[in-house]
């Protein structure tokens, strides 16, 4: 039987979900706990590969098991969970198709970006503090020339195996928010100018694609670029016109549809 696990990590400490040699990984990590539990060799698929630093909400693995599962759902997510360190954990089980494919069967993935304008001690880990003023206007303006089917080569990390760059992007846009600790405090004035997201959804994204598009993006805030710059970095396909790839601990793969 097969079963899609839904879980969130976070990827800091680890070399990304994809199992790398001498480097701790998400996926290994996932692999030795049900092993573990299940007594059996167990292999993991995952909805996809994140990088070095880079966090998940709601990330789907899938795995076999022979016969009748040992345990209830309730029961095994319990025994997972007490197995998994601090930084995984496995929120739901459910028996799917034989045929499900957790990174196949996706159709839409979304991603979050964070950006803070001012040192906060209570976003540093999971956010990006940039130091430069920047025209949000202008930069969902150029996240517009994102949106629909293009060929993102300029964006994929130099030497990805991709078959190919064409991708599709439904939503792209920055927008101010409030972190919980603030919002939950009252505190006047804490949001949401100091803080912005950018939401991000496609079919499918490049190795690396997302960071590169927030530091081309950034640059058009800057305005050292322009929104009417972006076709021509799309239509370029060369890596060195787009913009500086940003950190990856203040990204977060945030959903996955199928």
């Amino acid at each position: 039987m097969r079963y899609a696990l839904t879980l969130s990590y976070d990827g800091i400490g680890f070399c990304g979900w994809q199992i790398q040699p001498s480097e701790p990984s998400v996926q290994e990590t996932l692999q030795q706990a049900l092993t573990t539990l299940l007594g059996c060799e167990t292999v993991v698929t995952g909805a996809g590969r994140t990088d070095t630093d880079v966090h998940a909400l709601r990330y789907v693995a899938h795995f076999d098991c022979e016969g009748p599962f040992p345990y209830e759902s309730g029961d095994f997510l319990y025994k997972l969970n007490a197995i998994l360190p601090s930084g995984v954990a496995v929120s739901s089980i459910s028996e799917v198709a034989d045929d499900f494919h957790a990174r196949f069967d996706a159709c839409r993935r979304t991603y979050l970006y964070f950006i803070h304008f001012r040192k906060d001690p209570f976003v540093e880990r999971y956010s990006w503090h940039c130091k430069f003023d920047l025209d949000v206007e202008k930069m969902n303006e150029a996240c517009r020339f994102l949106l629909g089917t293009h060929d993102f080569s300029c964006f994929e990390k130099k030497g990805a195996d991709s078959k190919t760059a064409i991708c599709t992007i439904a939503e792209a846009r920055w927008e101010g928010y409030t972190p919980t600790l603030w919002e939950m405090s009252g505190e006047p004035g804490c949001g949401p100018a100091p803080y912005i997201v950018l939401r991000i959804s496609a079919d499918r994204f490049l190795r690396n694609m997302v960071r590169a598009i927030v530091g081309t993006i950034v640059e058009v805030g800057r305005g050292r670029l322009s929104p009417e710059d972006i076709p021509s970095i799309l239509d370029s396909k060369d890596r060195c016109r787009a913009g500086q790839s940003v950190p990856g601990n203040a990204l977060f793969l945030a959903r996955v549809d199928y």
